[in-house]
C-alpha cells in the first residue's frame, strides 16, 4: 500500500481509485524543484507546438491538491482526450504505481530549491490558498533573510513525511525515486542537466516517453520550454488559479544553478554535507547535490 501524506494543502489520499490510462505521465517532484518546467516540456512534447490549447494548470492538474475540489479535478481529468500528464508534489512511495503509466520525477539542489521556496511563498496569496482549501492559512516567511531561511532549514529536525520540503523530506523524494530508476517507467531528471542542454533533455524524455516530434519543430519547441519564454506567458503558465500569485512573472524568478551554497559559510556548508550524508547514500547525494 502506498504511504499516506498529508500536508497543509496536499493530500495523497486522492490518488485512491485514480483510473490510470495507458500512456499516462506523472510528474513528481518536490516543491522548486522544476515542477511547472517539466510539466511544460510534457505539454510541448505531448501536443508538438508551442501553442498550447489551454493554460497548463488546466492541461496537467494537481491531483492532491486540497486548493481544488477532487470531483473537479477527477471530471475534468476523465474528459481529457489527449495522452495526460498529472502534477504530484508526493513521492513515488505515495502514489499508486501503475505500469502503463511513466512517473518523471524531477530533483534540483537542495539550496538552489530552498532559496527559490522562500521567494515562491513571499508571492502566494496565503489568505486564499486558504480559503480555497479549507485548511488554516500557512504563516507568510516574514523578512527572513536568504541566509537565515537556509541555515534553519539545514539545522531543523523534524518528522519529515509531515514536511516533505524539509531537507529530510527532498531527499527522502529523491532517494525512493533513486531506489527505482532502473524500472522502466520511472526517468529521473535533474535541474541542473535542463538548465545547461534543455534540447538533449527535452529529446531524451520523448525517446523514454515514446513521444515522435517532427524535427522541424523542435527549435520551437526548446524555445517555448525557456524559462524566459514562460515568464513571458506566465499567466497562462503560473500554476493555481487566478490571484493565487500576487506576481505570476514573478513565480519564474531567475532559475539560478549552484548559487545558493555562496550565502552559507564553511561551517554551515560542513553542517549541509554533514546532514546530506547521514541522509542518503554517497551516489544518491552526488546525483541529487551538484554543489
Amino acid at each position: 500500500m502506498p504511504r499516506h501524506y498529508v500536508s497543509s494543502d496536499e493530500d495523497s489520499a486522492r490518488w485512491d481509485g485514480f483510473r490510470f490510462r495507458a500512456g499516462d505521465i506523472v510528474i513528481s517532484t518536490r516543491t522548486k524543484h522544476g515542477t511547472t518546467w517539466m510539466q511544460m516540456i510534457c505539454a510541448l512534447l505531448v501536443f508538438g507546438t508551442p501553442d498550447l490549447p489551454g493554460s497548463l494548470a488546466e492541461l496537467s492538474p494537481w491531483l492532491d491538491w486540497l486548493v481544488l475540489p477532487a470531483g473537479e479535478v477527477a471530471s475534468g481529468l476523465d474528459a481529457q482526450a489527449h495522452r495526460r500528464f498529472i502534477k504530484t508534489h508526493t513521492p513515488l512511495d505515495g502514489l499508486p504505481l501503475d505500469r502503463r503509466a511513466t512517473y518523471v520525477v524531477v530533483a534540483r539542489n537542495p539550496l538552489d530549491a530552498r532559496r527559490s521556496h522562500l521567494h515562491h511563498r513571499r508571492n502566494l496569496d496565503r489568505e486564499l490558498m486558504s480559503r480555497l482549501s479549507g485548511q488554516p492559512e500557512v504563516p507568510a516567511p516574514g523578512d527572513v533573510t536568504e541566509h537565515d531561511w537556509l541555515v534553519e532549514w539545514i539545522d531543523r529536525s523534524c518528522d519529515w513525511w509531515t514536511d516533505l520540503d524539509s531537507l529530510e523530506g527532498v531527499v527522502h523524494h529523491v532517494a525512493d525515486a533513486w531506489s527505482r530508476r532502473d524500472e522502466p517507467n520511472v526517468v529521473l531528471v535533474h535541474y541542473d542537466d535542463l538548465s545547461r542542454d534543455l534540447e538533449g533533455e527535452m529529446r531524451r524524455l520523448a525517446s523514454r516517453l515514446d513521444l515522435d516530434v517532427d524535427e522541424a519543430t523542435w527549435p520551437a519547441l526548446v524555445d517555448a520550454a525557456t524559462l524566459d519564454d514562460m515568464r513571458s506567458r506566465a499567466e497562462l503558465v503560473a500554476p493555481g488559479p487566478p490571484g493565487l500569485f500576487r506576481e505570476p512573472a514573478r513565480f519564474f524568478r531567475a532559475g539560478e544553478v549552484g548559487t545558493a551554497r555562496a550565502l552559507l559559510g564553511d561551517d554551515e556548508i560542513d553542517r549541509y554535507e554533514l546532514r546530506l550524508a547521514e541522509l542518503a547514500p554517497p551516489d544518491v547525494v552526488a546525483w541529487l547535490d551538484r554543489g
